[in-house]
């Protein structure tokens, strides 16, 4: 496909490459978003949203939509689920966690419409083995005043560790609930050419808690599968946070894209899913987008469903290999050893204070102390037990990596610095 031919793609016209984007032409015409529907003229509103929602899943029983959570502007937070039959295996897209950026809710509600509607034998195949489950909005109030932040200017991907936020707290309690294999996080980017200025920018865990094996399936999904699918579609991808030399393509600065843990693709690793960030760039490529925003549109939502083909590959494709590395991984913290690290990244070497080398058999911490942080270790998913007059929080259990993360002072975004305790 060229690369002008793909610029103009609309959401409704994509090729149904494997099941992310099936035929949308069926006999019980489907319900279309307000994107669809005035061509990329603007993006779909929240009420055209949750009209949509309501009737996908009205209108087709491989489709359930809950409320898990309410904002603070009392917008409803909704999980959809699609599958065919109940399937451990478990994909998790979130979509527009920052409000300004939009594309990637569009490419998911559409995503939502045709998995529900697919005739095709090769997406009821995959719908029988996976649960692919979807978050079209993860920040509504920060959709309606079209801000980064949520209803108290708060960035909601700097909140997977603390969860002060409705949006954080709603998402942690999806992860711990639903355990999914693979969490696929949809954002936009602003491009600085002509060192920072792909069309689609990806980035896996970079932080060193995440299990080798869950890291290099992240890497492969980028690599392997999201970036290829892209190109074939006739856009450029690259590595998000660094900028390059366009004429060597040699690393010139990192300017994101750290390992710090309170961000969504960082906490999945930690947390053991095979987590990967997409990033559509928002600026205009051509004249012709200048002028039309409409183009400018169509042309961000096509390369998120682009990169989603490659997404819906891997979660087929690869669904044993994946489910072996995230399933070694929520085994590992069992064994209580190695070090945990509060610092560094997979590319960017610790330094010798980043490394908790000995970490304790635990944490204590007193009543008063549990009260505060409690509802943040259970949505979490971490373990406690009844220790005296407060509880310990034992360093062998699954979230392993995660529980100096949250109670050792010398993690940087840590809850509260308890009590270390090395006789358990």
């Amino acid at each position: 496909m060229s690369r002008v031919r793909a610029l103009t793609l609309t959401a409704a016209v994509l090729a149904s490459a494997l099941v992310a984007v099936p035929a949308r032409a069926t006999p019980d015409a489907p319900p279309r978003t307000g994107f669809e529907q005035t061509h990329g003229a603007r993006w779909t509103t929240q009420p055209e949203e949750q009209d949509f929602l309501k009737a996908v899943d009205r209108s087709n029983r491989r489709v359930s939509m809950t409320r898990f959570g309410t904002t603070k502007q009392g917008r409803p937070l909704q999980l959809v689920r699609i599958g065919t039959r109940p399937a451990a295996h478990k994909v998790l897209l979130v979509c527009s966690q920052h409000g300004d950026e939009p594309s990637g809710r569009e490419a998911c509600l559409t995503t939502i419409r045709d998995l529900a509607h697919a005739r095709d034998s090769r997406t009821r195949r995959f719908l029988d083995r996976t649960t692919v489950l979807v978050v079209p909005t993860a920040n509504p109030d920060g959709r309606a005043a079209g801000t980064r932040g949520n209803g108290d200017g708060v960035d909601i991907n700097r909140d997977h560790l603390a969860l002060r936020t409705a949006e954080g707290r709603a998402i942690a309690s999806v992860i711990r609930d639903q355990r999914p294999d693979v969490v696929y996080d949809l954002h936009e980017y602003g491009a600085t050419p002509p060192y920072y200025d792909k069309d689609l920018f990806d980035l896996w865990p970079r932080n060193l808690n995440t299990h080798e094996a869950v890291h290099d399936e992240a890497k492969n999904l980028s690599e392997s599968y999201v970036r290829p699918a892209a190109q074939r579609a006739g856009h450029s991808t690259g590595t998000y946070g660094i900028w390059t030399d366009p004429g060597t393509g040699e690393p010139v600065k990192q300017v994101a894209g750290d390992g710090q843990e309170r961000i969504l693709r960082n906490m999945s690793g930690v947390k053991h899913g095979v987590g990967l960030l997409i990033e559509s760039r928002v600026d205009p490529l051509t004249d012709a987008e200048k002028a039309d925003e409409a183009r400018n549109r169509q042309r961000r939502v096509a390369s998120q469903l682009n990169a989603l083909t490659g997404l819906f590959r891997y979660a087929e494709g690869r669904r044993g290999a994946v489910e072996a590395a995230t399933g070694r991984a929520r085994l590992t913290g069992w064994a209580d050893t190695g070090p945990v690290y509060v610092g560094g990244a997979d590319n960017d070497a610790p330094e010798p204070e980043d490394v908790i080398e000995d970490p304790p058999c635990g944490y204590r911490l007193t009543a008063a102390q549990y009260a505060e942080v409690g509802d943040e270790l259970a949505l979490h998913g971490v373990r406690v037990r009844k220790h005296g007059e407060g509880v310990l929080v034992p360093l062998r259990q699954s979230l392993r990596a995660l529980v100096p993360l949250l109670l050792d002072g010398r993690a940087t975004h840590h809850l509260m610095e308890a009590v270390p305790e090395t006789k358990c």
